[in-house]
């Protein structure tokens, strides 16, 4: 198991993670220490519990919004696709027609 140095909010934290997952942490922290510092701007200093509470509900609107984001694009992925089914089916139906016009004649 790696040890990280992170700093966040101005504090040094020392923490544990699994080898080779040592730059996703800082990057972790780096993305909590900038919303530490959007939420101290936000509503002025006050207890580090406060400031990481501010911080986490940032970040929790942000993963809300990317979610929501994903739903609708799957859902306009699933309405593209029952499209092309209708499409594939309506020139399935036109090539049996032409292949049987061509049979007939």
């Amino acid at each position: 198991m790696a040890q990280v140095d992170l700093d966040v909010g101005g504090r040094k934290y020392e923490v544990g993670c699994r080898d080779g997952g040592e730059a996703r942490l800082k990057a972790l922290a780096a993305m909590v220490d900038a919303k530490m510092d959007d939420a101290k701007r936000a509503v002025g200093r006050g207890s580090e519990g406060r400031e990481l509470l501010f911080a986490a509900l940032l970040l929790a609107d942000e993963l809300d919004e990317a979610r929501g984001r994903i739903a609708e694009a799957e859902a306009e992925a699933d309405a593209s696709a029952a499209e092309v089914e209708r499409f594939a089916a309506r020139l399935e139906a036109l090539v049996d027609g032409l292949e049987k016009a061509a049979d007939s004649a």
